[in-house]
This record gives C-alpha cells, sequence and structure tokens, in this order.
C-alpha cells in the first residue's frame, strides 16, 4: 500500500499550488455565501461536495489515478471528512452573518494554529520568538471576536475560528497521509464522504433546488475541485510552515468580491486585526525559516 514520497522536496511547485488553490476557494466562497440566501449551512456543505466530486473522478480518470483509491487510510480519511464537514458548514454560516473579508481575517489564524499543533503532532521546534508571534497573532484574533454591537462574542466570528481550527488539523493530517496515500486518493476520499456525511445531516431541513441557480452551482464544482486538487498538491508538495502563509492573499480576494458583489467595504477594526495576525504570522514563518 505505501509508496515512496518525499512531500518536502518541491518548495516552489507547492507555493504555486497553494495561490491557485486560494484563488478557487475564493471564487467558491464568493458562491456560497450568495447561496446562503436560499439553503441551510450544511445543504450547501454537500452542494460543495456534490458539485466538485464529477470534476475530481474526472481528473482522476484522465490521470490515471483510479487504480490506487482502495490504497487507503481509512481512519484518517474518516478523520478529514468529519472535519471537512465541521469546517465547512462553520465557514457558511460565518459569511452568511460576516463579508468574505472579515471572514477569512478571522480564518487567518490557520497557519498559527497549524504551527502550533506542527509542535505536538510533528515534533516540530518553536523558539520563544515564534511563541510571542503565536500569542501576539491569537490576541489579535480575540480582538476580531468582539462584535460591533452589544454582546460579548459574535456568532459569524466563532463559527470562522471554529472553520480555522478544523482546517489546521486537516492541513497536518495530510502532511501524516502524504506518507502513504496518493493525492487523488485524499482528493477522492474527502469529497465523498462529505457528500454522504452532509447530505445524511441536511435532509432534515432539505430545501428544493433551485435551477435558476445553477450558474452558481456549477461555479462551486469547478473552482472546488481545482482548488481541492492544488490544495492537497501543496500541502504534499511542502511542509505547512511553508505555504501556510500565501493563503493570506485570499484577503485581497475577499475585498473585492465584498466591494464588487456586495458593495461591502472594509472597515479600520477589521483591516487592523487582519494586519497584526498577517504580520505574526509572516513573522512566525520567517523565524522558522531562519532557525
Amino acid at each position: 500500500m505505501s509508496h515512496s514520497t518525499q512531500p518536502q522536496d518541491h518548495p516552489v511547485k507547492g507555493i504555486l499550488a497553494m495561490l491557485l488553490a486560494v484563488l478557487m476557494f475564493s471564487g467558491m466562497d464568493a458562491a456560497m455565501k450568495t447561496l446562503t440566501e436560499h439553503y441551510s449551512a450544511m445543504q450547501i456543505t454537500f452542494f460543495r461536495a456534490a458539485c466538485a466530486w464529477p470534476f475530481i473522478v474526472l481528473w482522476l480518470a484522465t490521470t490515471g489515478r483510479l487504480q490506487h483509491l482502495l490504497q487507503a487510510r481509512w481512519s484518517l480519511h474518516l478523520l478529514r471528512a468529519v472535519l471537512g464537514i465541521v469546517m465547512l458548514a462553520s465557514f457558511i454560516h460565518a459569511v452568511s452573518l460576516l463579508s468574505l473579508a472579515d471572514t477569512y481575517s478571522i480564518f487567518f489564524a490557520a497557519p498559527l494554529i497549524i504551527t502550533l499543533l506542527s509542535v505536538w503532532w510533528l515534533k516540530d521546534q518553536v523558539n520563544s520568538r515564534q511563541w510571542v508571534a503565536i500569542v501576539i497573532g491569537l490576541a489579535a484574533v480575540i480582538y476580531m471576536l468582539k462584535p460591533s454591537g452589544d454582546g460579548l462574542l459574535s456568532l459569524g466570528a466563532l463559527m470562522a475560528l471554529l472553520s480555522a481550527v478544523c482546517y489546521a488539523i486537516s492541513a497536518i493530517t495530510v502532511r501524516v497521509l502524504a506518507k502513504s496515500d496518493y493525492a487523488g486518493n485524499m482528493v477522492f476520499w474527502l469529497m465523498t464522504m462529505i457528500g454522504i456525511g452532509a447530505g445524511l445531516l441536511a435532509l432534515p431541513d432539505w430545501q428544493p433546488l433551485q435551477w435558476s441557480l445553477w450558474p452558481y452551482f456549477l461555479a462551486i464544482g469547478i473552482t472546488g475541485a481545482i482548488g481541492q486538487v492544488f490544495i492537497t498538491e501543496a500541502f504534499r508538495l511542502a511542509p505547512p510552515s511553508v505555504i501556510a502563509p500565501f493563503e493570506y492573499t485570499a484577503l485581497v480576494w475577499g475585498l473585492g468580491f465584498d466591494i464588487v458583489l456586495w458593495q461591502v467595504w472594509p472597515t479600520a477594526s477589521m483591516m487592523l486585526g487582519a494586519a497584526v495576525i498577517m504580520l505574526s504570522g509572516l513573522y512566525l514563518i520567517w523565524q522558522q525559516q531562519r532557525s
């Protein structure tokens, strides 16, 4: 079942794969945000997997990777599927309450969380300066959890943070799975299991399909499939600490979609919080590269 892989041998390719994945996922997120006016977060999670599934199968078939599908570490694939359902459903709920840029700003905690998990799971070394960067970045996340009105916490921000935690854990599992499983396996089984699980969970509140929305379903399928393939390749080709900072480019796309599609402009507090989180993450990566 095992095959030889060198997941850390191609950092440049990993970075390029991440940049393309971020662009695709940003387009997908904009389409999903539009659908939140019509469907529940869990049903949209099902759409996310179901619409991408045919394109993923086509990719596997044209690249000759279908024969490897049963060579899999099922326990980790199941864990990734559970994480994927929670991650997507909470993220979709977040974008239904917040702008894309606000959601991304909270989600930017993921690289910091990945580093924390890498210390425990992958036995990576973190020095005192890196810990300071992590603490500052997480403090900015806590600052951004506060809503603009009354109340202690923003539900949308909490959902975005939950999504970031699930994403970080899933990213670490990709690094573990890359030692034994093919990239095609990881993409196929993630989408298949998410589709089945989210579909069953969405049944109690299922809403009929509106075929006038087919362009959004098609957009989710194409961008979701391409994004999933390239983000899996990114974490397979390079360490999380190398490619995670390039997810920050999502803010550029998020701001653009917010302004063009919903005429929503960023607030000063959002930009401040996002800047602190990004600078903390970038400093963290710089320290890791030096050491």
